[in-house]
């Protein structure tokens, strides 16, 4: 008999895409405390009993296949259409996004599920610490895009990479999810550590914090010792179809208005460091030489914090980056989540590990100079303005102000975030 081959997956993947043969499957979310469902997590599964039944072997087709963007959007509108014809609309409903899909293009086929989502104000979608590091500039774009929208955000997996902290207060995520090991491993100085930034950002935003991986009392009890409201796992029940309306819970459902915060984050002024800050603060001035000692007190700051930090500077021109500087950031980019540096001429990697971005020679930032530094329990920024000196390099002055107040640091730090080039 001659010898037979499977079709390789990743035609099965395209026959599966082809068919509709996605399912969603849902995990309820509880009120820890009450035990009331208050939402259900949507999550993906290929056709019954085939090799891609899956989500891993699903994904893993389709970075195979380079079809991640398509198979997420596939699961996406599966979520929605099983959501709408079981009649969620009561219950806030949680939907994944892959990092790679984020920004992309609905498909015409998915856009009227996906536009009447929108309009219900009761979806969250969940992005991947994954997105976080890799690119971060497209990731805050496009969180404030969504959040206009009407959808809310969530972050999952918190403390699978310890990195992805860093950026909490950036995202400043309606949700937050603790990733399973949190709750199922033996306490840790580093799982303290990770339970108090969480805990610390729960209660500077309000945002809710979901334990994932419950699958005992003890667990639950875990949960809520680490500051969490709300819990999923095997105790409260295992990925299945939803279940009719009439069997649901009739209990009062807390809707996302009471999920996410009921005030959005703050936007302040300003596209630059300096101009955030100038509105709120005192401005003095400076020569550059007390500046570089000041600078220098917060990128030492950085490095004793740690690698949940996140410090980003604009230097105005490469050749302002310094070998000295270089071997300084150099440094801190060994140790630091995110580390920036942004200048006219400045390469987008000019050190290892620094992420970068070059700025025109006529962009208002072309004239500052900013170093911010955002921790869990620390954030400073000096914020700076050439005023055009031509004398020595160390009496060239500035107009200047410094601020230690978290709300004004994380908008001055987002300014240039935003700007960062991508990792490849």
């Amino acid at each position: 008999m001659p010898e037979t081959h499977a079709p390789p997956i990743s035609h099965d993947l395209r026959g599966v895409l082809a068919s509709g043969g996605l399912r969603a499957v849902f995990q309820p979310i509880v009120d820890l405390r009450h035990g009331t469902v208050v939402g259900y997590e949507a999550l993906a599964r290929g056709p019954v009993g085939s090799a891609l039944e899956r989500p891993d072997q699903l994904f893993a087709a389709a970075a195979a296949d380079c079809a991640v963007v398509e198979l997420d959007w596939a699961c996406r509108g599966a979520a929605l259409a099983a959501a709408a014809d079981a009649d969620l609309d009561a219950t806030t409903l949680f939907v994944n996004v892959e990092p790679e899909a984020l920004g992309t293009r609905c498909p015409d086929a998915i856009a009227p599920l996906w536009e009447t989502a929108a309009q219900r104000g009761d979806v969250v979608l969940e992005l991947t610490e994954r997105a976080l590091t890799a690119r971060p500039a497209e990731l805050l774009r496009e969180v404030q895009r969504l959040r206009d929208a009407g959808w809310g955000i969530a972050l999952d997996d918190i403390g699978a990479d310890t990195r992805s902290l860093a950026l909490l207060p950036l995202v400043a995520p309606d949700v937050v999810k603790l990733d399973l090991r949190l709750i199922q491993q033996q306490p840790t100085r580093e799982v303290a550590a990770i339970v108090n930034a969480v805990r610390a950002h729960r209660e500077r935003t309000g945002s809710h914090v979901v334990a994932e991986g419950i699958e005992t009392e003890a667990h639950r009890g875990i949960a809520l010792a680490m500051g969490a409201t709300l819990g999923q796992g095997w105790l409260f029940g295992r990925p299945e179809p939803l279940p009719d309306a009439a069997d649901r819970s009739t209990d009062a459902p807390i809707r996302l208005k009471s999920l996410a915060r009921i005030v959005p984050p703050t936007r302040l002024p300003g596209t630059t460091p300096f101009e955030v800050v100038r509105r709120h603060r005192q401005v003095e001035r400076a020569s550059k030489r007390l500046l570089l000692a000041m600078s220098q007190q917060l990128e030492d700051q950085a490095e004793a914090l740690g690698h949940d930090v996140v410090i980003i500077s604009a230097f105005q021109t490469a050749e302002r980056f310094t070998p000295a500087t270089r071997r300084r950031y150099a440094h801190l980019a060994e140790r630091a989540a995110l580390v920036g540096a942004l200048g006219v001429g400045l390469s987008n990697e000019a050190v290892p590990g620094l992420r970068g971005a070059q700025i025109l020679p006529d962009d208002q930032l072309a004239g500052e100079w900013s170093v911010a530094v955002v921790g869990h329990h620390f954030a400073g920024a000096l914020v700076a303005r050439d005023l055009g000196d031509t004398g020595a390099e160390d009496d060239r002055r500035f107009d200047f102000a410094v601020t230690y107040d978290r709300e004004l640091v994380v908008h001055a730090a987002a300014t240039l975030v935003r700007r960062l080039a991508p990792v490849d």
